[in-house]
């Protein structure tokens, strides 16, 4: 999610970026990239010289929270930042991403210093008793011949390793727990790609038959701490399944057993 400054107006800065196909669910731009890349931009522009490469903690995007306003195609984006409060702990950030003359998504970034390496005063973790650090050697990745494999175009760059049974509905007919696991190909997770899995489950309306495109209308997302290097797991839940909208919870944890994301978004219902 590499940014090239084009453009400084005081506390407004314009950068150019791109997500291309590898960045899809299907042929829509994925949700969760397109707010990662937002908040690389508001993190860039308020880095000022402090460590934010998520190596060594530093100004990180603790709060992100995007309005979609329209689902653009992939390939180059403009990223348009407003610093609207610099502080000691913490500043935010307006940030629009636009492509061509329509404006995509509109975030608001709050940048402060995660949660350091210490256990915290209280968790509710619902995430550590259900799923191990990492998948069971029988859980298949998606890849071709997986039943997701086609639509879950992020495959291409991260391995995802979801409990396909967990997608189904219940006998019972109580709220879907999705479960799966995911890590970057190739090098350790950081703080963009745990923002990224806050939005990485297939829609929870896969449990009453509703698998359609299901567009997000509003995210928002936490990061709590910094992930280790490893698997993050991801449990995702919902309170309610509308007629037209439906809410969707994600619970990002890491190899080591800490939540690093938690997010929750508001959703319509796919068509029959």
């Amino acid at each position: 999610m590499t940014l090239v400054p084009i453009d400084v107006d005081g506390d407004v800065q314009t950068f150019a970026g791109a997500l291309n196909e590898h960045w899809t669910i299907g042929p829509k731009v994925h949700g969760g990239a397109m707010l990662a890349l937002c908040a690389n931009a508001a993190r860039t522009a308020c880095a000022d010289g402090r460590s934010g490469d998520g190596a060594s903690g530093g100004l990180q995007p603790v709060a992100v929270s995007g309005n979609f306003l329209w689902a653009p195609e992939p390939g180059p984006m403009r990223l348009t930042t407003r610093a609207r409060k610099r502080g000691r702990r913490i500043s935010v950030v307006d940030v629009e991403l636009t492509q061509g003359e329509r404006t995509a998504v509109h975030a608001v970034i709050t940048l402060g210093e995660p949660e350091h390496h210490a256990p915290p005063l209280l968790s509710a973790n619902p995430v550590t008793a259900l799923m191990p650090p990492e998948p069971p050697d029988d859980l298949a990745p998606i890849a071709p011949g997986h039943p997701m494999a086609g639509l879950v175009n992020l495959a291409e760059g991260c391995d995802i390793r979801p409990v396909v049974s967990t997608l189904q509905s219940s006998d019972d007919g109580a709220p879907p727990l999705i479960q799966l696991w995911v890590r970057p190909r190739g090098s350790a997770p950081d703080a963009l790609f745990a923002l990224l899995c806050g939005d990485v489950s297939a829609p929870v309306t896969f449990a009453v038959e509703r698998t359609g495109w299901a567009p997000t209308v509003q995210l928002t997302a936490y990061l709590r701490g910094l992930p280790a290097d490893g698997w993050l797991r991801v449990l995702c839940s919902c309170v309610q399944i509308g007629q037209d909208w439906f809410d969707e919870d994600h619970t990002v944890v890491d190899c080591e057993g800490r939540i690093v994301v938690q997010s929750r978004q508001l959703a319509m219902v796919p068509a029959r």
